[in-house]
């Protein structure tokens, strides 16, 4: 019987000796603490380390590893989504959960997904608990600030209608997550400089944005309206291009129909003046004088005989009387 205790001592002894010997996998890394001060980090393979109390272990993600935490903090609060349900009043509290201020003096609604690395161990497990309520307090004074340094079409199309014009919007908006990650890297190294490093660096941000509920419906109308109102420009600017290039179509019938009636008229004008232009230059110095004269006598009765009335003026006589009007 004391040869059996005597064996599951030895055996125990073993164990215990060997309970910080282990392998430590490729996507883990490992922090060693000697009587509770930080004393080495091991990458992944074989771990000797003494058996606690002495040393302790603590396996950490390794420098690869992407983590994920979505920021709550800036979701609305359940009891804001309960009051909008019901549709009853809220306070001042519930009422500005969730939301963000813009530039414009506008608000939206982000919700922020951060992906992040150890860098540091030794600062994570120093930090240790406190490593994700602060990067929660820093995701959020970040995206603060970022959404308080430009307009609401900087984060999200709402008013596309004032913004077709600017293709500078599309590419802030791409520019909203870079600017994210940029801050809160920036503040992380804030903390490093000032000695209280959290051991972690952000490596992307996912972003989605959203307007208040109660906002989605009048953002709707007026983009309706704003489509409407350029279906009814297209329209009528479509209507005003046929009126045009029918007047433009009419013009050119007038203008030619004119071209060929004075064509005619002209020709005709020509034919009629033909005899007395033909003697006039075929008249030579022995012709007869009073020829043109006689033509002239022959023809001025059938024009005048088509006039209603005639009026003939002596031009060597100084006086005029014409008849006036009847009383």
């Amino acid at each position: 019987m004391s040869v059996l205790l005597s064996a599951m001592m030895v055996l125990a002894a073993v164990v215990w000796a060997t309970s910080n010997i282990r392998e430590i996998a490729p996507q883990n890394r490992a922090v060693v603490l000697h009587l509770g001060a930080l004393s080495r980090a091991q990458e992944s393979g074989l771990l000797w380390a003494l058996p606690a109390p002495f040393e302790s272990v603590l396996l950490l993600p390794d420098a690869g590893t992407v983590l994920e935490r979505r920021i709550s903090g800036l979701l609305r609060s359940p009891e804001a989504q309960t009051g909008e349900a019901g549709a009853a009043s809220e306070n001042d509290t519930l009422a500005g959960s969730g939301y963000l201020l813009t530039g414009d003096a506008s608000v939206v609604q982000l919700d922020i997904r951060i992906f992040y690395r150890v860098t540091d161990p030794f600062a994570y497990v120093l930090q240790e608990q406190h490593v994700l309520p602060a990067l929660d307090r820093i995701v959020t004074r970040s995206a603060v600030v970022v959404c308080a340094s430009r307009d609401l079409d900087s984060i999200l199309v709402a008013r596309p209608e004032l913004v077709a014009s600017d293709s500078d919007v599309a590419a802030r908006r791409e520019r909203l997550r870079a600017d994210l990650v940029s801050s809160i890297n920036a503040s992380l190294a804030a903390l490093k400089s000032n000695g209280m490093s959290l051991g972690i660096e952000i490596d992307r941000a996912d972003v989605q944005s959203a307007l208040p509920a109660a906002s989605v419906s009048a953002f709707d109308a007026v983009l309706t309206a704003s489509q409407q109102a350029e279906q009814a420009i297209a329209s009528a600017q479509n209507d005003a291009e046929k009126d045009r290039q029918a007047a433009d179509q009419q013009a050119d019938r007038i203008v030619q129909v004119a071209e060929a009636q004075s064509s005619e008229r002209l020709a005709k004008a020509r034919t009629d003046t033909a005899t007395v232009t033909g003697f006039a230059s075929a008249r030579g110095a022995d012709s007869d004088p009073g020829l043109l004269w006689r033509l002239y006598r022959d023809r001025v009765a059938k024009i005048l005989s088509q006039a209603g009335s005639v009026v003939t003026v002596d031009p060597n006589d100084a006086r005029l009387i014409l008849q006036g009007a009847d009383k």
